[in-house]
């Protein structure tokens, strides 16, 4: 069973190395893993940079769609630049979930940029078993 299946934006049908943000919108496509567990599905995407209050997440039409902000501040408070790889970036991944799973139930967390979702399936696809009397 696929549980979620992607819907590639225009950045995420690109190569997978990040891509530039640019002031127009342009998002990188986190790396994501996903796991099928007895009970559900976990996702994890790493958004390294993200944390709570740059984080959006939505549900609609079986459509989740994450979005991360990473933070344009310096790290160091009164300190410049000297070198610098890492840059303000978007973070944008959209996937179709499988009917099976139970919207209502489903659960986020993000710790050190990697964001964790539980996806639990509804209890009529979970296996069961049936006592015999």
């Amino acid at each position: 069973m696929n549980a979620v299946a992607q819907k590639p934006t225009k950045n995420e049908t690109q190569a997978a190395r990040p891509q530039p943000v640019s002031a127009e919108g342009e998002y990188i496509a986190p790396e994501v893993n996903i796991f099928e567990t007895k009970d559900g599905y976990v996702l994890e995407a790493e958004m390294p940079g993200v944390n709570k209050d740059g984080l959006n997440i939505s549900l609609e039409d079986n459509v989740l769609t994450l979005i991360g902000q990473r933070p344009t501040a310096l790290a160091i408070p009164n300190a410049d630049v000297v070198y610098r790889e890492s840059r303000p970036a978007n973070f944008r991944r959209v996937f179709e979930l499988d009917p099976d799973i139970d919207a209502s139930k489903i659960s986020a967390k993000i710790e050190q940029g990697v964001l964790t979702l539980t996806l639990p399936k509804t209890e009529k696809v979970k296996p069961r078993k049936i006592p015999v009397g």
